[in-house]
């Protein structure tokens, strides 16, 4: 039997992102963002969601740039306070002791202790109410090389990212593998 729970923000997997930014002073800036995915494949574009009232947002609004940094467990921690500062009062950097890295493709710093970076141009904005969709081309994507597999791909496995529970408000780790997508199917078929 299943029972309502009313209209929530919840799906899973949840991703947690840091967004990168620079602010009106040019002072790189990082915002958690749990509520994002691949939006596009051609041309390749992320969507991300953000409220209006942030400080990221009017710094991608005047930039038309951002970055996604996709975080490992390792920096749970960080990226919590992430989400609860304000760029506006905080060097986030500063802080976290993280490093913030000039972009040489967009307008936007990325988080060098990112595993995987996506380097976005602005392309599109939708207002849906409280929250402003963001759509970035993905300009580039950089991958720290001791986390590629032998393809030269990001292998998730060593990448370890981060994950939100949205319905808890907690951090989770990547759970097993559980077969080949495109294959483990094919019995059905």
């Amino acid at each position: 039997m299943r029972k309502s729970i009313g209209p929530k923000t919840i799906v899973y997997p949840t991703p947690v992102w840091v967004v990168g930014t620079y602010g009106k002073d040019d002072t790189p800036n990082a915002a958690t963002v749990a509520w994002g995915g691949i939006c596009c494949s051609s041309p390749p574009c992320v969507a991300i969601a953000m409220r209006a009232a942030t400080y990221t947002h009017g710094n991608i609004m005047e930039r038309k740039a951002f970055t996604v940094n996709v975080p490992s467990e390792t920096h749970a921690r960080e990226v919590d306070y992430f989400g609860m500062a304000t760029g506006a009062k905080e060097n986030k950097f500063g802080r976290s002791r993280l490093t913030p890295v000039d972009s040489e493709v967009v307008d936007a710093p990325y988080v060098e202790e990112a595993g995987v970076i996506l380097e976005c141009r602005l392309r599109h904005t939708l207002d849906l109410g409280l929250h402003t969709l963001f759509v970035g081309e993905i300009m580039d994507v950089k991958a720290d090389e001791a986390l590629l597999d032998d393809k030269g791909r990001p292998d998730v496995t060593k990448v370890r990212p981060l994950m939100a529970d949205p319905g808890n408000w907690g951090y989770y780790g990547l759970g097993p593998y559980l077969g080949q997508a495109f294959s483990i199917g094919k019995q059905l078929r």
